[in-house]
This record gives C-alpha cells, sequence and structure tokens, in this order.
C-alpha cells in the first residue's frame, strides 16, 4: 500500500515562510516524480514544483523565486519551502507521486496533474496580507 502524508501546512502573514513535507512510502519503484500541486476554492488544481529520483526539478512561474522542492537521500521525504509567501499562495497543498519509464518523465506530470498515481490529503496554507 501506497501511502502519501503531508506536513507543515499552517497560517502565517504576508512576506512569511511556510516547509512543507511529503512522506511517501510503500512505493517499491524507485524512479518517481513528485509534485506539490495547490487548490485554490474556484481555481484549478495548479501544479507548483516538481523533482524526480535524479534531482530534476521544474516550478510554475509563479513561485519559481520564492519557492523550492528538494528531497532526502532516501528520496522518501520531499520538502517544499516556501519563502515571502503571498495572499494568492492560499490553499490546499498536496503532494502527488507518478510513476517514471519509458518517455514518461516528471515534465508530463507538471503538465497534466490528473497522471499523478498516488495522491496524498493535503495540507492547508493561509496567508493574510
Amino acid at each position: 500500500q501506497v501511502d502519501v502524508v503531508e506536513s507543515g501546512g499552517g497560517s502565517v502573514q504576508s512576506g512569511g515562510t511556510l516547509k512543507l513535507s511529503c512522506r511517501v512510502t510503500g512505493l517499491a519503484d524507485s524512479r518517481i516524480c513528485v509534485g506539490w500541486v495547490r487548490q485554490s476554492p474556484g481555481k484549478e488544481r495548479e501544479v507548483v514544483a516538481v523533482i524526480d529520483s535524479d534531482d530534476w526539478t521544474d516550478y510554475a512561474d509563479s513561485v519559481k523565486t520564492r519557492f523550492t522542492i528538494s528531497q532526502n537521500d532516501a528520496r522518501n521525504t520531499i520538502d517544499l519551502q516556501m519563502n515571502s509567501l503571498q495572499s494568492e499562495d492560499t490553499a490546499m497543498y498536496l503532494c502527488a507521486v507518478g510513476k517514471l519509464g519509458g518517455l514518461l518523465g516528471c515534465g508530463y506530470y507538471f503538465r497534466f496533474p490528473k497522471a499523478f498515481d498516488y495522491w496524498g490529503q493535503g495540507t492547508e496554507v493561509t496567508v493574510s496580507s
């Protein structure tokens, strides 16, 4: 059984920082793509950052200079460091995992988040101005 569990959400003031963590267990595949995806009421899910097993990363333009995605050596904990938070960053943040293979790279999941294979329940981030 694959489990994806997020932690670290909370409420901060504009300009503040938060660090989210995603713990992935039960996955036999060593080559995966992990993404942080956010969902706001009335908006479509937006991929904010992805990282693959080779530490390749990509970011949404809206967060590129403020957020950093990273993972531990065991590749089972993926963090999202969020700096200079703005009210527009308020959302439910979900961690998602996709299997890699063949021509299927992390960039595919970045463009098509519905393709992720496993999802966590999410952690809420609220930024007040």
